[in-house]
């Protein structure tokens, strides 16, 4: 699930991220597990490009750095683990690796498979992620694994924030053709992105996952406002309701963590079997990407 590689037996620092269409986040510690400092940049999901996604994580963890106090060293010094969305599926995955600077290990998984390490500490159990994105993944008692969804902008990704943001957009385009009734998520949409047919047709042309996403807060915003916003927020937490239900088909009632910024707006919307399976998780996805690296540095797992 890497590029081979020989970690040196002691990297001095140990870095996760966690990368996805809005955002990066990176942690460095210690070879001991110390935290040291944390950082933040701009998306890093490979289905927004490789150069994009190495530039933000080198953005990330330097900032990490800096909140360290620490000068930043050479990749060769540094192990790697990442959790970042799209990388099981994404034809970018072998160009990704292969434009490693040179860390001592770089590891690369699935970000909902970093969200539920870092959720049950590597146990049991199943999360959903909504964001900018979306994806569910399970792991049971045995050891098997396996992870739905997440199929990618604009065709998959169903509850996520760019889910949203498309059906938004649907409706803005209904509601200037007369299509549909114009209340106050279409004017916002309107407002935002352009107020006559040519120029809501150009930004919906060219705008991206990233773009697309930032509509999303407008449907949580209106939805007191205008019945449509209220209906797609119960229609986005069905499509995650969806997800926790096909990762226990055979009813193995699994605890389950909702993650992401839209996932946390919309859990109070799932039925009420699926709500008394939430747990509080004990972890994130850089945890869950740190957990791994440890293991792997120690031989106990496998890259």
């Amino acid at each position: 699930m890497s590029r081979p590689a020989q970690p040196r037996l002691q990297p001095l620092y140990l870095i996760g991220a966690d990368g996805g269409g809005t955002g990066t986040r990176a942690r460095v510690t210690d070879p001991q597990g110390r935290l040291l400092g944390a950082g933040t940049a701009g998306p890093s999901g490979l289905g927004q490009g490789v150069d994009q996604a190495w530039r933000h994580i080198g953005q990330a963890v330097g900032a990490a750095f800096a909140a360290a106090g620490l000068a930043q060293p050479a990749p060769a010094d540094c192990a790697l683990s990442l959790a970042l969305a799209g990388s099981e599926r994404s034809p970018n995955r072998q160009q990704f690796l292969a434009a490693d600077p040179g860390y001592a290990l770089c590891l690369l998984e699935n970000d909902a498979l970093g969200a539920l390490r870092g959720a049950f500490a590597g146990g049991p159990g199943r999360v959903v992620t909504a964001g900018t994105g979306s994806v569910g993944a399970a792991r049971w008692a045995d050891g098997r694994q396996r992870i739905i969804g997440g199929w990618g902008f604009p065709i998959g990704d169903e509850g996520s924030g760019g889910w949203l943001a498309v059906r938004a957009m649907q409706h803005a385009q209904a509601a200037m053709d007369g299509r549909a009734a114009t209340g106050a998520l279409a004017r916002a949409v309107w407002a935002r992105c352009g107020d006559t047919p040519p120029r809501l047709l150009d930004w919906s042309l060219h705008a991206g996952q990233h773009a697309y996403a930032q509509l999303a807060p407008l449907v949580f915003d209106l939805a007191d406002a205008d019945p449509h916003a209220e209906r797609l927020l119960q229609a986005a937490a069905d499509e995650l309701a969806a997800l926790a239900q096909a990762l226990q088909p055979d009813g193995d009632d699994l605890p389950l963590v909702v993650y992401g910024s839209v996932g946390a707006r919309l859990r109070h919307r799932l039925p009420p079997a699926l709500l008394a399976c939430c747990v509080a998780p004990q972890g994130d996805a850089v945890d869950g990407a740190l957990t791994r690296l440890r293991a792997v540095l120690a031989g106990a797992a496998t890259p």
